[in-house]
């Protein structure tokens, strides 16, 4: 199912820390770096979720 070669969650806490690591040492491009890293894990994961949960069931095609 999951072919990529890093778990989402493993990414999410990678970009995490080094967004901590930029931001402690100032270093502005490790801070945006790691907040990539975060933002693209998450969307990954949402990819990875099933379809059904994307749907809302706002009614309009109930019986």
């Amino acid at each position: 199912m999951n072919d990529h070669p890093e778990p989402e969650t493993a990414r999410r806490a990678k970009g995490s820390v080094k967004e901590a690591i930029g931001k402690l040492t100032g270093n502005t491009r490790a801070q945006l770096e790691g907040a990539a890293e975060k933002a693209e894990a998450e969307v990954r994961a949402a990819a990875d979720r099933p379809a059904a949960a994307a749907d809302t069931g706002s009614g309009s095609n109930r019986k």
